[in-house]
């Protein structure tokens, strides 16, 4: 074998080194990722009383909603019309962080570049919306043809490769609550062993609608609090449940050599990613904590970091009994007495759950964490649970400097993912 040779097969192996260079983000607290993490690192909730469902009797009214998007911004009218509410979302997150990143598709060459964009339920807006008329006077014959395209989960991920031209590997990743986690695990990794140059990755969901609250709330899976500020309360002793959030997070991941070669402006390097299942229950997570505890663990091996170069933990956090507590168990199993120096919050605690985006939204909160030394805090816990004894940044924010963190996702289903960011350094 040549030398030639011998340093690409090594490369192969090791794998290649892959960054972030753009963001978007739509959420709650900001509609691009700027005003999001200004508002998140000081404090700012995004949860209010639920708008436009007064004409049903729902056991949930508070919830994290986005009121002034507006999809003409980056769509014209007619393709805003054949997009679900989620699939506009995406297609202005894609739209922001590949403004933001400068990526050129052609000069990588469209096969080079992949999209994967999470989405946990799809279209159920459109799907609420066209139920409405089967089962009322309009009939099937009123359903719109564009029905399904809009409803389909994958279409976000589809629209957004048709939109620049990305000829790549174009997924769907549904893995519920860390359907975002996923995404962007998967792009890293093929990237990462050379599938894939550069992916366009992150997750999308808009759910607040009312079969959703009615479901999620019979399952008594939402919070009922009335007082949008005491409703999503992570590791309070007083938390009930989660309040559903929408919205969507999009990162362009490159690989290091391609991003340096064009001069690209590099936010940081994903290093580990873990996946794993928990093998054990439909909604509740697993009560010894081993598979989010697992998927931590690979994600640390795979980035060669120990346990004390983690310096921060942005938890899944979603205010229910169980996932607070269990997560909690997780990471005390992995860091052990290392646990007691790590900061731990819940971005939920202002934006809520945003499910299958919830994920791509925290891992770009986790990349400014580390770019800018500041650890957002979880708010509204002021009553902390005896089971959930770890520093979760209550209140306010923490200047601290962060050069490696951890970011955690646990879905229904028992699907375990957690990403490990660190600072971009040349090396």
């Amino acid at each position: 074998m040549s030398n030639i040779e011998d340093k690409q097969a090594s490369t192969i192996i090791a794998g290649r080194r892959v960054v972030i260079t753009g963001t978007g983000a739509i959420t709650p607290i900001g509609l691009d990722t700027e005003t999001f993490w200004e508002n998140l690192s000081t404090g700012r909730s995004g949860i209010s009383m639920i708008r436009g469902m007064d004409d049903y009797d729902l056991p949930v009214k508070v919830g994290a909603q986005i009121h002034d998007f507006d999809p003409h911004q980056y769509m014209d009218r007619r393709e805003a019309r054949r997009m679900d509410r989620y699939c506009q979302f995406a297609v202005a997150a894609a739209a922001m962080a590949m403004e933001e990143s400068g990526l050129s598709v052609e000069a990588y060459g469209p096969y080079r570049v992949g999209t994967l964009i999470g989405c946990g339920i799809g279209g159920l807006e459109t799907m609420g919306t066209e139920f409405g008329k089967l089962y009322g006077e309009a009939g099937p014959g009123r359903i719109s043809p564009l029905f399904i395209p809009m409803m389909i989960a994958n279409m976000a991920a589809g629209k957004v490769s048709m939109i620049y031209g990305a000829k790549g590997s174009s997924l769907c990743v549904t893995t519920a609550c860390a359907s975002g986690t996923h995404s962007i695990g998967e792009a890293f990794r093929s990237i990462k062993y050379g599938h894939l140059d550069a992916c366009i990755a992150g997750g999308a969901e808009s759910s607040i609608t009312p079969i959703a609250i009615a479901g999620f709330g019979n399952m008594k899976a939402l919070s009922t609090s009335k007082d949008p500020q005491q409703a999503s309360m992570p590791f309070d002793k007083r938390r009930n449940g989660f309040v559903i959030g929408e919205g969507a997070g999009i990162l362009i991941l490159e690989s290091l050599d391609h991003a340096q070669r064009r001069g690209a402006n590099i936010l940081c390097e994903i290093a580990g990613y873990g996946s794993t299942a928990d093998a054990y229950h439909i909604t509740s997570p697993d009560p010894e904590g081993h598979g989010p505890a697992k998927a931590m663990e690979l994600a640390m091996e795979e980035s060669g970091l120990d346990a004390d170069d983690i310096a921060y933990i942005n938890a899944h956090g979603t205010s229910t009994p169980l996932n607070d507590k269990y997560e909690t168990m997780a990471i005390r199993k992995v860091f052990g007495q290392l646990a007691d120096k790590l900061a731990v919050s819940s971005n939920k605690s202002m934006i809520g759950h945003l499910l299958g985006a919830a994920g791509a939204v925290e891992a770009i909160a986790t990349a400014m964490t580390i770019r800018d030394s500041i650890i957002p805090p979880t708010i509204a816990l002021q009553e902390p649970d005896p089971e959930c004894d770890l520093d979760y940044v209550p209140g306010q924010a923490r200047k601290a400097k962060v050069n490696a963190a951890l970011s955690n996702s646990l879905g229904f289903g028992g699907h375990n993912g957690c990403l490990c960011l660190k600072k971009w350094e040349d090396r």
